[in-house]
């Protein structure tokens, strides 16, 4: 391949490091991905996506595409010498961790959501911004060192001066909060929520706090910007891809004001003209049209990609999530019930599968989508008028599957050995292709031996 055909593409990571790649210049977004992941070392990135900035704004990147439609006239005129820059980043949120297999890939979601952590401008949610940041200080830290001696007013002063500057705020605490609260403070309290997760792994600090994180508000969200009006200059919009659904924010006075939290089931169908964007809400909320503008019909046919992969991963993944949580649930109780699923066939089969983004096209929501061919001059033009796409979200929640017969669920038993029986649940890959049919003979024999269950 001689040189001029050529293009050098640099891919930025979550963790500040970068990978090098060189591709043909009728590359598409594909041979970008595999380099990556054989420079990674890793099977399948999952939760991921490769973004590319584009009016100061992330747009993922489709695979099948060729690049030079992401960089336009730049990348025909570019050269070997000069890299193009791509953006690994977090494509879709899970609420588990334990739905990513790879523990390098992990490592990396781990790294972006620490980072958006500390951006968060949820205000109303400071409890959660601390406990959030103990598990960070048990994943990077370890264990506090346990005080020695009496309990007396002398000997607690000096331990609290010892353990007070083993970290720095800056590094788990968004500025506001240490603004508010004063780095003394932070200093003085967070060793407390520290102390409470000793004995916790690195490994399982790291799920808990993927797990926590996802309860926040403005932590597991992707942001696109849109305009109120057509005219106007300032995008004063935020679309949110969620884990369940859209979040809408309005921007007042540099605050982010929460105006519409929308459930996939929330949501008839989303459309969009050019860079006209529409949200139609189920009838029964009673809510207007919600009408926005993007910055183009590109932006606006890669939200809606967005959107709509988004809603199909959340309908591929809830019955697994669902069943994680109920074996966290069992193993709380400290001891196990007769579990019940949803859609036994379905979730063996999702469980069986390797890469989350790869199993959407299994899934079974209703789609229906009017595709479009999008010209260069449509998109360099960012023209107004364009062919009207469209795609309905429809969520049929499945019905319960009480479980009655183990057999139904042979590799059931097998997980519930993986659960230790000191320590968190930490399930590896193997026990969701482990077939078994023992799950009662299983429980009687730790019942019979005495042992404990959690």
């Amino acid at each position: 391949m001689r040189a001029k055909q050529k293009r050098q593409v640099c891919v930025l990571l979550p963790n500040k490091q970068h990978l090098d790649c060189t591709v043909r210049t009728q590359a598409r977004g594909r041979e970008v991905l595999n380099s990556v992941l054989k420079q990674l070392g890793v099977s399948d990135l999952q939760v991921f996506g490769l973004a590319v900035l584009r009016d100061n704004e992330y747009l993922f990147v489709d695979l099948e595409q060729k690049l030079n439609k992401y960089f336009r006239k730049r990348w025909s005129r570019g050269s070997l010498m000069v890299p193009f820059i791509l953006f690994l980043r977090v494509q879709y949120y899970v609420e588990s961790g334990q739905l990513i297999f790879s523990s390098k890939v992990q490592q990396l979601y781990y790294t972006e959501l620490r980072q958006k952590v500390l951006r968060s401008q949820s205000h109303h949610q400071e409890a959660l911004l601390f406990q959030l940041a103990a598990s960070v200080l048990q994943a990077e830290v370890g264990d506090l060192e346990q005080r020695e001696g009496s309990d007396e007013e002398v000997e607690e002063e000096r331990e609290e001066r010892k353990h007070r500057h083993y970290f720095l705020p800056e590094d788990y605490f968004p500025s506001w909060l240490i603004k508010r609260r004063g780095r003394e403070y932070l200093l003085r309290h967070s060793p407390v929520l520290h102390g409470e997760l000793r004995g916790v792994s690195r490994s399982q600090a790291i799920l808990q706090f993927i797990k926590e994180a996802s309860s926040l508000q403005d932590g597991p969200v992707t942001f696109y910007r849109m305009r109120q009006e057509k005219k106007m200059l300032k995008y004063s919009i935020l679309l949110g891809v969620t884990l369940k659904g859209v979040h809408i924010y309005q921007e007042v006075e540099g605050k982010q004001c929460l105006l519409y939290d929308l459930s996939w089931t929330n949501i008839d169908r989303l459309t969009f003209q050019g860079c006209r964007f529409e949200i139609h809400a189920v009838g029964s909320l009673c809510l207007p049209k919600l009408l926005y503008y993007t910055h183009s019909a590109f932006h606006s046919k890669h939200i809606l990609r967005h959107l709509s992969d988004s809603h199909r991963l959340h309908i591929n993944t809830r019955d697994a999530v669902s069943y994680i949580q109920q074996l966290e649930d069992m193993q709380a109780s400290q001891f196990y019930k007769e579990a019940y699923i949803c859609d036994t066939a379905r979730l063996i089969q999702k469980l069986h599968c390797n890469s989350l983004t790869s199993s959407m096209s299994d899934c079974s929501a209703a789609v229906e989508t009017t595709t479009h061919t999008w010209t260069e001059e449509e998109e360099e033009e960012e023209e107004e008028e364009g062919s009207m796409t469209e795609f309905e979200l429809c969520v049929d929640e499945p019905e319960e599957v009480f479980v009655d017969n183990p057999a139904e669920v042979p590799w059931l038993a097998e997980v519930l050995r993986a659960v230790p029986i000191d320590g968190r649940m930490v399930l590896p890959p193997s026990c969701w292709t482990a077939v078994t049919m023992e799950m009662k003979q299983v429980l009687k024999m730790r019942a019979d031996e005495g042992l404990s269950v959690d």
